[in-house]
């Protein structure tokens, strides 16, 4: 009887395990075939307004490549003209020229910033 008892407990315990394997190859297989979460929406660049725009004041005023009369001048703008306000030297404002030259200089008389 014995024997007969052992024989039991070994089915039983090989049936568990085969059913656990199933199991456990079932949720390998579910984790497998799982769908891959959206990807982030992509966002376009934010585009940063410049901190300060100055505006000319006067028709034919020189900008020029450096803080100075001495500074060859680059060319002429004229009242309307704006520039992004890059940075100040003295009396003298540094900025880009929208549609135009950047990095030039004008004299501080002649912006409205």
């Amino acid at each position: 009887m014995r024997s007969t008892t052992m024989s039991r407990t070994a089915r039983t315990l090989t049936a568990a395990v085969a059913a656990t394997v199933g199991v456990l190859a079932l949720a390998a297989s579910t984790v497998a075939t799982a769908a891959p979460a959206p990807a982030p929406a992509h966002r376009a660049p934010a585009v940063q307004a410049p901190a300060l725009v100055c505006t000319v004041n006067d028709n034919g005023v020189n900008f020029r490549g450096g803080p100075g009369s001495q500074y060859p001048v680059l060319g002429q703008v004229n009242r309307g003209q704006n520039l992004n306000y890059r940075g100040r030297t003295g009396d003298w404002i540094m900025g880009d020229l929208w549609g135009g030259t950047t990095g030039v200089w004008i004299y501080i008389a002649y912006l409205d910033c």
